[in-house]
């Protein structure tokens, strides 16, 4: 059982050694195992061809050395009455050996010959099968073999070395195949050599090729770990697009700008869910505070009247008013005179709550984005009467109202959300702004991109905003000034029902404000399109007028005429 789990361990180790392996390593690996197998595929293929080339030498020239010694014998059909060999006929020349054999094998010339020859098998099935045929046998001595043509011939040799009648000998002529193994084997060392020095030095070139090759994956590795550590800046070093490396490091910057994007917009909606969720509880806190003021005060008469025990006759008060010489009452039943009194700080604060239910349901309204109604609006009309109000309310202030030229400043919307727009901007510098302030009321044609558009501006030389401040001036319920804000009656609401109608008609309002150098609220709306023709042409006209600066540009200022 363990031997059986041990192998299936180690095969299991082994299948998945590869994705355990390092990309250079394997690349390492395939080049060198490529490159070994070419080698060894050519040099054997060369050995193999050469060696065949050698031998194929070898081998015509002992064709060639036994057809000259063939053609010295004469007769038919092998059978030789003489010969005409002579012993000088016989032995090595060169590389190659000619001798003569009798029947058992046995050297017959030359006649110093001894060891050293191949070895002829000498039987006649043998003979008989191989006559005359090139055939590779053994030496008689070392490990070297003979490549040979052997042929049976009736042969008598000159010069008296064979006595008696002519006999049938063996005629073998062939040459050592020691010298092309040997060459081969030579061959084959070099090849060995070169072969191995090819391959150390491929090892240091590739090494430092795929080194540099994968230094951009090393850069990427790099780039992600600076990211995972909270580097969402961080970018993969630019390449040649040409390359595959270049193409996959613009798709990675590509992908992690979209990444880094979608990260700082998740913490920004993050951020600003928290935010609006701050807000949604300072918003809940501030309405049941302003909203908790008059119950109290409400509930407080209430049970004033409760414990007083309800309102008296008209006799009784009479008698307890010539009792009480005329004066108030601390005890017992109200007078008519008392209940007016508190019938009338009830409906006071009644219409103080009923003012800060109908900003909130409006605030609603528009968080809900309904649709508001749209009518053509002459916004300058809007700000003639809102002006006209402001001079009879704080007749103590200069109030002026300064137009720009331009066609008509019609606007698509609802009347009197407008007019409680430019209403809330007048209330908010008469009210946070020292007694005798000016404040200056301006239309003008505002920015012509992406439409034609109108702006409207409220500028006090009031004390001015902090930044922190004014970051927050148009959130519900905010006050910069709450003694102040309090005391005339604020709910907090004006300037964030201003931002939330502007919006609502499509347009933007800003702030430009300062310590000591006052505020100026300036929203900006889109023209209706009749408007938008008129200003195109207007603007056209005066592109035309070359004599006319555009700091020559006129105004009417004041055009509502003196305080009444």
């Amino acid at each position: 059982m363990s031997f059986t789990s041990g192998r299936g361990s180690f095969w299991e180790r082994f299948r998945r050694l590869p994705d355990r392996t390092p990309l250079r390593v394997k690349m390492i690996t395939a080049l060198l195992a490529l490159v070994a197998i070419a080698l060894t595929t050519i040099s054997v293929a060369g050995l193999i061809a050469f060696q065949s080339y050698l031998r194929d030498q070898a081998a015509h020239q002992v064709n060639v050395i036994f057809g000259q010694r063939a053609s010295q014998l004469s007769g038919q059909s092998g059978n030789f009455p003489h010969s005409g060999l002579r012993t000088d006929d016989f032995g090595l020349y060169g590389n190659y050996l000619v001798e003569l054999l009798n029947s058992q094998g046995q050297v017959l010339a030359p006649p110093a010959a001894s060891g050293g020859g191949p070895v002829v098998p000498t039987s006649k099935d043998w003979l008989k099968a191989h006559s005359g045929q090139l055939v590779i046998v053994p030496g008689q001595s070392g490990s070297d073999n003979w490549q040979i043509i052997a042929k049976q011939y009736t042969v008598t040799l000159q010069n008296g070395f064979q006595v008696g009648p002519p006999q049938t000998d063996i005629l073998v002529v062939g040459t050592d195949l020691g010298n092309v193994d040997q060459t081969i084997r030579q061959l084959a060392g070099i090849d060995l050599i070169v072969s191995t020095i090819i391959l150390v030095g491929l090892v240091v070139v590739g090494i430092a090729i795929v080194r540099a090759s994968l230094r951009p994956l090393t850069d990427i590795e790099h780039t992600a770990e600076a990211i995972a550590a909270g580097d969402l800046t961080r970018r993969v070093p630019d390449r040649d697009p040409v390359t595959e490396v270049g193409r996959l490091g613009r798709s990675l910057n590509t992908m992690l700008a979209q990444i880094e994007t979608s990260f700082r917009a998740r913490e920004e909606s993050e951020a600003a869910a928290r935010r609006s969720e701050e807000r949604m509880r300072r918003f809940v806190a501030d309405a049941s505070h302003e909203l908790r003021t008059p119950l109290t005060a409400m509930r407080g008469y209430a049970e004033y009247y409760r414990q007083r025990g309800g309102v008296q006759d008209e006799a009784a008060e009479g008698a307890s008013s010539a009792a009480n010489g005329g004066g108030q009452h601390t005890h017992g039943p109200l007078s008519r005179a008392d209940l007016n009194r508190i019938m009338q700080r009830v409906e006071q604060e009644s219409a103080r709550m009923g003012v800060l239910v109908e900003d909130m349901l409006l605030l609603a309204r528009l968080d809900q984005q309904r649709p508001i109604e749209r009518r053509p609006v002459d916004l300058l009309t809007l700000a003639v009467d809102a002006v006209q109000d402001a001079r009879i309310i704080a007749p103590q202030r200069t109030i002026e109202l300064t137009v720009g030229t331009g066609a008509a400043f019609l606007i698509l919307g609802d009347e009197v959300r407008l007019r409680q727009v430019i209403g809330n901007l007048m209330s908010n510098a008469l009210n946070h702004t020292p007694d005798g302030t000016p404040v200056q009321v301006r239309v003008l044609a505002g920015p012509r991109h992406p439409v034609p558009t109108v702006v409207l501006e409220v500028t006090d030389q009031g004390p001015g905003l902090r930044p922190d401040q004014a970051e927050r001036v148009f959130e519900r319920f905010y006050r910069a000034d709450t003694a102040r804000t309090r005391t005339a009656g604020g709910t907090g609401l004006g300037l964030a029902i201003v931002a939330a109608l502007v919006a609502a008609h499509g347009g933007t309002v800003d702030l430009d404000t300062a310590p000591g150098r006052g505020s100026t609220f300036r929203i900006t709306l889109p023209l209706a399109p009749e408007a938008q023709n008129d200003q195109n042409d207007q603007n056209d006209q005066n592109d035309q007028n070359d004599d006319q600066s555009a700091d020559d540009e006129p105004f009417i200022t004041d055009i509502t005429g003196p305080t009444p």
